[in-house]
């Protein structure tokens, strides 16, 4: 349980280890990638309603930082692994699940589904984080509406992620996390990329939010502007994972000002910290990227990088010795504090947390992944039209154009045919085509999946499941008119041919669609994840069906191994389908009539007159079909 007492957040002496270099893949593999040690001896504090500013250069630790809180290091929680010290929330050890529960995250990249509207995405995202215990589906929609409010986003509730500008988008997955109500937030970059206007709204809105519900923020920023100033509370200041301080800031006081009053906060701020060592602020300064400047290590030249260096380890030292009063005090002014109703931690203890959001059950968290998948592919908008043709139209278009090739409509069409190449284009069709669908349509989710993981939402296995679940409706259309096409190609007749091709393509499309996922699921490029899936598909293929060798022709250790393939089922329910109709035994590709007569002046004595699709059907001379299913597969 969470304590009532200030501070909300404390860190203690924390060191974090981990890679400083990328390295290759083999040394990736080897475990042999240069590591080092990213943050030295860390220690701050963050009370409620307060904003933390972590400042820094690029590979200061900043990032590291905010991965250590949130346990999402190597190692778990805190004191194993790569990582040692103390963090406490509200006076509990700070776990991993914990965190999951009570805090958020909202990293640089959070990638959103397409076809949604905004509305959709901030209730799908109660739906997965907020319990049926405390609330019921009205009441998550009431959730959702004030954090709608809060954040600027109802006048685009019904436009679709895709046609929002860069800030709404921004806005919206802050709003993702605020929906859970945590009493933490730590946000990466929020205002990277944007204009100042929309930075400035970003900054007021969440610190707006931070003071009213009492919630301690946390977030990163590498060239901080000077008007996103009035809104923090609390900065830290890192280089190279070391700290130069962390304390209030003057939120009363503008650049080159003095402090006023003679409270805690009046005496410990940065700008007196600084000034007290000898670094004033000049006047009309950005203090934020005056201190900024004032602790990244000058490359430039070998002197200035001595220099500076030199300078930055007495800064790290200095505020060790003298930074404690500044650490430990609070962020807000006399005037905020009368505001706050004196509840953010001096004097007057603070009001009580909020009591957590009952966790969603397994059954809700499946409805709800379903529901959001499909809702992403039937609503009206551009990216949905193009997951739901790319779901429904590629097999039967390929299935159209097998029928021009083997109906012999094509002028052009002078090609030898057969049976034996009819049912291996047949299962071909069906397994490549899932594959192309698959790797088309799943990055999206499993981007949106591999967030949703760190968050402690669900697990692997629950994902795989619904997404399935939520392809097999699109699946089933596309095979079942695939299926009907096919029936023509072959020139079977009736609904039970037409259902019993449809079982064996829909069989086919779903052992190739869970073979890619499992590809996509370990290989992060989709293009990698495709050719494997295509490899192992057509050496399955070529194996089970005995399309270069008859199956009883090849080796015994490959005959055996041909019945793991279900290509090898397939092929041999489709043969048995097909050559049941070409009863006639050919002895002699002499005494085989032709077909149609070969041009102008031709009799027709002789000719056998068979249905055009038939026509192109030709079996390979002295063979009938019985004689062909006991060579391919060895049974009658």
């Amino acid at each position: 349980m969470i304590s009532r007492e200030s501070p909300i957040l404390e860190l203690c002496n924390v060191y974090h280890s981990g890679q400083v270099e990328s390295g290759t893949w083999m040394q990736r593999i080897m475990g042999s990638v240069k590591t080092g040690l990213i943050l030295k001896d860390i220690s701050l504090e963050i009370h409620r309603g307060e904003v933390l500013a972590i400042l820094g250069s690029k590979g200061s630790g900043k990032r590291a930082l905010l991965d250590v809180i949130s346990r999402r290091t190597e190692g778990g929680d805190v004191g194993e692994g790569a990582t040692r010290g103390q963090i406490h929330l509200g006076g509990s050890i700070l776990t991993k699940k914990l965190f999951q529960e009570r805090c958020a995250y909202v990293t640089r990249r959070c990638d959103l589904i397409p076809g949604l509207t905004v509305r959709q995405t901030l209730s799908y995202a109660a739906s997965l984080t907020i319990g049926s215990k405390q609330t019921s589906g009205q009441g998550r929609k009431s959730r959702v509406r004030p954090v709608m409010a809060d954040l600027a986003l109802s006048q685009c509730a019904n436009r679709s992620v895709d046609n929002i500008s860069k800030c709404e988008r921004r806005r919206l997955e802050i709003g993702i996390q605020l929906v859970k109500d945590p009493v933490l937030l730590l946000l990466d970059e929020p205002t990277r990329d944007l204009d100042p206007l929309g930075a400035y709204l970003i900054s007021s809105m969440v610190s707006a939010d931070a003071r009213r519900n009492g919630r301690a923020v946390a977030l990163t920023a590498e060239t901080p502007r000077s008007d996103v100033f009035p809104f923090l509370h609390r900065v830290a200041l890192l280089c190279l994972g070391d700290l130069l301080y962390a304390g209030p800031v003057s939120s009363s006081t503008m650049a080159g000002g003095s402090p006023t009053g003679d409270s805690q906060v009046g005496r410990h701020h940065l700008l007196a910290y600084f000034a007290d060592i000898g670094f004033p602020c000049p006047r009309m300064e950005n203090p934020l990227m005056y201190y900024l400047c004032l602790s990244t290590v000058d490359r430039r030249s070998r002197e200035r990088f001595l220099e500076s260096n030199h300078q930055i380890a007495a800064l790290v030292d200095k505020f060790k010795v003298e930074g404690i009063p500044y650490r430990k005090a609070v962020g807000f002014d006399g005037d905020e504090l009368a505001l706050a109703g004196g509840a953010m931690g001096i004097g007057v203890p603070p009001p009580p947390l909020p009591p957590p959001f009952s966790q969603p059950g397994v059954s809700q968290i499946a409805s709800s992944l379903v529901g959001r998948q499909v809702a992403s592919i039937l609503n009206l908008r551009v990216s949905s039209f193009c997951q739901l043709a790319l779901r429904i139209l590629p097999l039967p278009l390929f299935f159209l154009l097998l029928w021009l090739f083997y109906s012999g409509r094509l002028p052009y069409q002078r090609t030898y045919v057969s049976t034996n190449g009819l049912i291996f284009n047949f299962l071909a069709g069906a397994y490549f085509i899932s594959i192309f669908t698959t790797v088309c349509t799943f990055p999206v989710y499993r981007t949106r999946y591999f967030q949703e993981c760190q968050e402690g939402l669900y697990g692997g296995w629950l994902f795989h499941i619904t997404y399935s679940l939520g392809c097999l409706p699109f699946s089933l259309i596309s095979t079942l008119a695939s299926s009907r096409i096919a029936v023509e190609v072959s020139g079977l007749e009736g609904y039970e041919a037409w259902l019993y091709l449809w079982g064996i393509f829909f069989a086919c499309h779903l052992a190739a669609e869970q073979q890619t996922l499992a590809f996509m699921r370990v290989q992060q490029c989709s293009l990698s994840a495709a050719s494997n899936s295509f490899l192992v598909s057509a050496i399955c293929l070529i194996l089970g069906s005995g399309t270069l060798r008859s199956l009883r022709a090849l080796p015994e250790w490959l005959f055996f191994l041909a019945y793991a393939t279900q290509s090898r089922y397939a092929g041999s329910l489709l043969a048995g389908q097909l050559f049941s109709i070409n009863p006639y035994v050919i002895s002699n590709c002499s005494n085989l009539p032709p077909l149609v007569p070969p041009g102008p002046g031709y009799s027709n004595v002789g000719v056998v007159q068979r249905e055009p699709i038939h026509q192109a059907l030709v079996i390979s001379c002295g063979y009938d079909g019985l004689s062909y299913l006991t060579e391919r597969y060895g049974k009658d």
